[in-house]
Order: structure tokens, then sequence, then C-alpha cells
């Protein structure tokens, strides 16, 4: 069933228009967005890090994870890939046009909802995903006790480490 799915997504990145000039730029940053998720899905490692410029960023969703290109790419390469389905994005450019910023709402099988923030520089190649942020939304409701539990876990590591 991965396996389908993943081809899938590899046969609709493969068959996707690409931009063109005449293209509007939020279109064409949508695109690269939606083909980094699709390369992910499929495990496209060459494809997912050519989306990204060679100094980019990738923040995970764990504190510690702040990961350069090189290191990111070590920590994906042996994995089959993962999925995250969009939900919604909001792109916007500056007035020059040569980055943009966006947010989205994501779905993953596994951890459910999450947002992907990030930075993209127009380069020679086209939109290239300078800074990528993934983390799980918490919900107003809930955040005193999911805080307060980050807290707890937080001492009891620096406690270990001592």
């Amino acid at each position: 069933m991965k396996l389908r799915f993943a081809l899938m997504m590899f046969l609709a990145v493969l068959s996707a228009p690409t931009a063109h000039a005449s293209d509007d730029d939020t279109t064409a940053v949508a695109r690269t967005l939606d083909r980094f998720h699709h390369a992910a899905a499929a495990a496209d490692w060459d494809t997912y890090f050519g989306l990204m410029t060679d100094d980019s960023i990738f923040l995970g969703t764990d504190n510690r994870e702040r990961w350069d290109k090189p290191t990111f790419m070590a920590y994906a390469r042996p994995t089959k890939g993962w999925v995250y389905t969009l939900v919604e994005r909001h792109i916007n450019l500056t007035p020059d046009k040569h980055s943009a910023w966006f947010d989205e709402i994501l779905h993953n099988a596994k951890y459910g909802t999450s947002r992907g923030t990030g930075i993209l520089i127009r380069t020679e190649s086209g939109w290239q995903i300078a800074q990528y942020h993934l983390t799980f939304p918490i919900p107003n409701d809930i955040a005193d006790g999911i805080t307060q539990e980050i807290q707890v876990f937080e001492e009891r590591q620096k406690a270990g480490q001592q």
C-alpha cells in the first residue's frame, strides 16, 4: 500500500506542470512546496534535497532538531520517507518577489495535525526552501497540561546530564 501510494505521488510529481515565467510567483512557491512533500512521501531524496538551498535549515518537532542540510540528509536518506498531507496553506512574498514565507497545516497518520512554516528564496534554478520548520500546534485548551509535561521532561533530562 505504501509503495503504491509513493509510486502514485511520484508519478503525480512527474506529470505536474512545471513553473514557467508566466506562472505567478505564489503558484510557483506552492508547487515547490507540493513537490517537497511529494518527494518526502516517495523517499525521493534527490528531488527533496534538490528543492532546498545548500545552506538550508530544517527545524524538526523536537527542540534539539536544528539540522543543516548535510545533517538532515544523513538522517533522512536511510528512511522510507514520510507522508504529510496538505490541509491549508498561506504564502506571502516580499515586495521585490525574491523571497517568500509560508505557513501550512498538514496531516500525518501517526501525529495528526502539524504545522509547517518556512522561507523560500528565488534562485537561478527556481524557488528553493531556505528554512522549513515542522511543529505540532497545541490547542490552547490543553496547552497548560502539555507545557507542564514538557517542563517535567526537560527537568528529568537536565538532572540525568548532571
